[in-house]
């Protein structure tokens, strides 16, 4: 590996955001410079990362504006965030990136907002997110927040890569949260009824609340708080409930980094095998009226243990 890229891991530890720019896309693109970069880096254990997740319309990224404002009332702060978009069906890049309701924070140094697109991957996060978030917080933030894409009950992979996690919901969420009562409900630190200001707030925080105690690890402490993101009402208490569960010891800390190094795993699995080839074994074994998935899979994996990508 040529000096260049350890110049530029070297200006991402002292904090330059086209350096860390350029170490996001080559990580993203799984380059052999982003597996030295990633090997590389210092990471600074300290670094909180929030995580806010919740269904479509619930007001996420302007939560996540909202947050950022209220960060930013301390000047040394500095805060990065990501936004986990859906996938363009045709360039496979970011198909929300405009991140209009964070726009007026793209030109303030600190703070960097960077959209991943989740190229397929399933839980509300991209494919890449475990190893973006090591970049960002090698790149000396003081807060990490990390929006996921909105899909309902499968963003629970955020639980394990965020510190505190917060599921929003909004007045209207009744029906949804029964939908999705054992998935991100189970997930959450703390509860967030948004857009408070319209009719059925309470009834809400209620619902969350009986919902709190129902809950099988007995943890009945996760606050629910009332906000009205757009115009800011509420977000002091809400960060007041951040640093209080950030002060905590995490009751899953293990179990949530055990499944982190099984994700980190199986990404450095997949680098041994040949894809193209995989793409091209499996666009011909599916034509065929008998092809199974998973008898396919397994004679092409026993066939190429170890094949150079």
């Amino acid at each position: 590996m040529d000096g260049s890229v350890q110049a530029l891991i070297d200006k991402l530890h002292a904090g330059d955001l086209r350096a860390l720019a350029r170490c996001i896309s080559k990580v993203e693109d799984n380059s052999p410079d982003g597996e030295f970069i990633l090997q590389n880096l210092h990471i600074p254990k300290s670094t909180p990362v929030i995580g806010i997740t919740g269904p479509p319309g619930a007001g996420k990224s302007t939560m996540v504006n909202a947050l950022i404002n209220e960060l930013l009332k301390d000047e040394k702060i500095k805060v990065g965030v990501l936004a986990v978009d859906p996938t363009s069906p045709f360039t496979k890049g970011s198909l929300l990136g405009d991140r209009l309701r964070m726009s007026s924070h793209f030109n303030d140094p600190r703070v960097y907002i960077r959209s991943l697109a989740t190229r397929g991957a399933l839980g509300g996060l991209s494919s890449r997110t475990y190893e973006i978030v090591d970049v960002m917080k090698a790149a000396g933030f003081d807060y990490l927040i990390i929006e996921t894409v909105g899909v309902g009950q499968s963003e629970v992979e955020i639980a394990g890569l965020a510190d505190v996690t917060l599921v929003i919901f909004v007045p209207e969420s009744g029906d949804e949260i029964q939908a999705i009562k054992a998935g991100i409900i189970e997930i959450a630190d703390i509860f967030v009824v948004n857009k408070a200001d319209r009719a059925g707030a309470d009834k809400m925080i209620q619902t969350l609340q009986l919902m709190v105690h129902e809950r099988p690890d007995t943890k009945n402490d996760i606050p629910v708080i009332k906000t009205v993101a757009s115009e800011e009402k509420g977000v002091e208490d809400l960060f007041s409930a951040i640093k209080q569960q950030l002060s905590t010891t995490h009751p899953h800390s293990s179990e949530l980094m055990y499944r982190r190094a099984l994700h980190l795993a199986g990404a450095y699995l997949l680098k041994k095998y040949d894809q193209k080839a995989l793409r091209s074994a499996l666009d011909q074994a599916s034509k065929s009226p008998e092809f199974n998935i998973h008898r396919f899979l397994a004679g092409f994996l026993d066939q190429n243990p170890t094949a150079p990508k």
